[in-house]
């Protein structure tokens, strides 16, 4: 783990990708405690950022250690009913080397986690699968993904909030508003939620 220094009021955790949901929590925790004083907690794909921060002390947060991933508690469960009519849902198949049925009983039965956000305002980038089912993602990426498509690619599944370009493969589609100004949190989604995507 590394620790750098951000400008005048931040600091970059540097860490192993499986380590960086224990660090947002812990960091999340030690917050809520009155023992970081901090803007914004902002965890990536190997990094975490704490933004805004009254006292930037990297000795301080050096000291500190995560629990170990296993033991982090489970975040808020949203369930996204979902359509499994994907249009790249036969590649899916292909690339498991599994029928159909098996790869929309996998996804289904895989409890996610938001692992970071990040794209577009409300797209969670969602980890759970083993690493031996990672996709590729498209050769040529789609000009327009409709809103609440939902795709895989490398390790990551996510859920597409508005209508984007993308080159995610398309396993199906859900309703859900994932992201609206008018609610409050705007973004159903936020880091360390827990997500299931069901049957619609």
């Amino acid at each position: 783990m590394h620790i750098r220094s951000v400008g005048a009021a931040a600091l970059l955790i540097e860490c192993p990708a499986d380590e960086v949901e224990a660090w947002r929590a812990e960091l999340w925790r030690r917050r809520a405690a009155g023992e970081l004083d901090v803007a914004e907690i902002v965890p990536g794909a190997r990094t975490v950022l704490l933004d805004g921060l009254a006292a930037p002390d990297a000795g301080l947060i050096a000291g500190w250690a995560p629990p170990p991933p296993a033991t982090t508690s489970p975040g808020e469960l949203v369930t996204i009913p979902t359509v499994y009519d994907g249009p790249d849902l036969a590649t899916v198949a292909a690339l498991w080397s599994v029928p159909i049925p098996t790869v929309i009983d996998r996804l289904t039965e895989t409890e996610f986690r938001v692992a970071f956000c990040g794209f577009a305002p409300g797209f969670g980038y969602l980890t759970g699968l083993p690493a031996e089912l990672a996709v590729p993602r498209l050769a040529s990426p789609r000009t327009s993904v409709p809103a609440g498509s939902v795709g895989l690619a490398g390790p990551y599944a996510g859920i597409y909030p508005t209508s984007s370009p993308g080159g995610w493969q398309l396993v199906g589609r859900t309703s859900v508003t994932l992201f609206d100004v008018d609610r409050d949190p705007p973004a159903l989604l936020a880091p360390g939620t827990t997500v299931r995507l069901v049957r619609a």
